[in-house]
C-alpha cells in the first residue's frame, strides 16, 4: 500500500481523521487544501473571493502533480477534488482511495463551527449541503476502492477501523 487517499465531503473528517491514519501507518500526513494555500500564498476562501472556484480547482491539479511519484502518504484531498475528471485518475494512481462519507445533519454540525468554507457561503443548511452532496456523489464512488462512514465515530475510532480495512483489502490483493 504506498499511499492512502481520503476524498469527500466536507465535514466529513479527511483531515483530522487523516492525521491520525498516518501516525498509525508510520506515514506523512498531507493536506491538498493546505498545500495550495502554502504554494498560493492564499487561504481557500482568499482564492475563491479573489479568482473564484476555476482558479482554486486549477491549483489542485497542480497540488497532486506535486504527490505522484511519492510513497508513505496519507493525502486528504479539498471535498471536490473528484469533480475533475483527470484529478480523479491521478489519485487513482496515487494509491487506495477512502470515501469518507457522514449523514447530511453530522456534516452540518461539524462545518457550523468553522468559517472556511466558501461554497457554504450561500448558507449552511441542510439544503445546500444534500445539493451540493447529490452533485459529487457519483464522482465520489466512481474513485472509492473503500467507503467509510464517519457518522457516529470519533476520529480515532474511524482512524483505527481505516486502517484495519485497509490492511486487510490490502493482504488480500497481495495475497
Amino acid at each position: 500500500m504506498s499511499n492512502v487517499v481520503l476524498i469527500g465531503f466536507m465535514g466529513t473528517g479527511k483531515s483530522a481523521i487523516g492525521r491520525v491514519v498516518a501516525k498509525i501507518l508510520g506515514y506523512q500526513f498531507v493536506d491538498t487544501d493546505q498545500m495550495v494555500e502554502e504554494i498560493t500564498g492564499l487561504t481557500i476562501n482568499q482564492i475563491f473571493r479573489k479568482y473564484g472556484e476555476i482558479r482554486f480547482r486549477s491549483e489542485e491539479s497542480l497540488v497532486i502533480n506535486k504527490l505522484i511519484g511519492k510513497d508513505n502518504l496519507v493525502v486528504a484531498t479539498g471535498g471536490g477534488m473528484t469533480l475533475n475528471e483527470a484529478n480523479a485518475e491521478k489519485l487513482k494512481k496515487l494509491g487506495k482511495i477512502v470515501l469518507l462519507t457522514a449523514r447530511p445533519e453530522i456534516i452540518l454540525e461539524r462545518v457550523s463551527r468553522k468559517n472556511t468554507r466558501p461554497l457554504l457561503a450561500k448558507g449552511k443548511n441542510l439544503d445546500n449541503i444534500n445539493k451540493l452532496i447529490a452533485e459529487r456523489k457519483e464522482s465520489y464512488i466512481r474513485c472509492a476502492d473503500i467507503i467509510f462512514d464517519t457518522s457516529g465515530r470519533n476520529i480515532e475510532e474511524s482512524a483505527e477501523e481505516i486502517v484495519k480495512i485497509l490492511k486487510e483489502e490490502w493482504i488480500d490483493e497481495k495475497s
